[in-house]
């Protein structure tokens, strides 16, 4: 367990290809369109993953905003490092291992509907 920017410790604690999956669920979405270049999931990050991320291993986002969600599957679908196991352009349902987090429940109660993303490395 690591406390800390995520960008940050991905660039300088951990080594490349050392990772089996990274897990994102319900990070900031930051709902206003100025405050998007603030989004976690950019193309940059993507690349950043890819580096991280074994082949083979996957990146698992979950967030209750639509808009968030279309934009981590398209900008994970422009990636030529990761494959969509749900299908190109699908969600993947809302997989039993997943935990329920507190955002999840808060949005659930706002009557917010959630999306998982689920990318497999790709061997290089």
């Amino acid at each position: 367990m690591v406390a800390g920017d995520a960008v940050e410790v991905l660039e300088h604690q951990i080594p490349d290809h050392s990772l089996a999956a990274i897990q994102v669920f319900f990070s900031d979405p930051w709902p206003k369109v100025r405050h998007h270049k603030r989004r976690l999931i950019q193309s940059s990050f993507v690349t950043l993953a890819a580096k991280k991320v074994k082949a083979g291993g996957i990146i698992h986002l979950a967030t209750d905003w639509q808009n968030y969600a279309e934009q981590m599957l398209w900008v994970l679908s422009e990636s030529s490092l990761f494959q969509n196991l749900a299908g190109e352009g699908q969600f993947m349902p809302r997989p039993d291992f997943r935990p329920l987090t507190k955002y999840e429940r808060r949005g659930l109660k706002l009557g917010h509907k959630t999306w998982d993303l689920i990318f497999e490395r790709l061997l290089l």
